[in-house]
């Protein structure tokens, strides 16, 4: 695979101090020219959260999957 990939830590940065690093580790990746839909770029960024962040996010991610659960039994077509 010959794809552009590129791996940052935000707290790595000069400049950045405390803050930033709480925001966790970013991970970008470009999609290869032959794998990409009628010659679009395509770039994905993702952020690692960690301790008391990722723990919020879960709680929230968690949330919402139940919503959805009970949304789609709440509407179930029987055949």
């Amino acid at each position: 695979m010959n794809a552009d990939k590129h791996t940052s830590n935000t707290s790595n940065s000069p400049g950045n101090g405390q803050d930033n690093a709480a925001k966790g580790r970013l991970i970008s990746y470009n999609v290869p020219e032959g794998e990409r839909p009628d010659g679009i770029k395509v770039r994905f960024k993702i952020r690692v959260a960690t301790g008391k962040r990722a723990a919020e996010i879960d709680a929230r991610q968690a949330k919402v999957i139940m919503e959805v659960l009970q949304w789609q039994r709440q509407h179930k077509q029987h055949p």
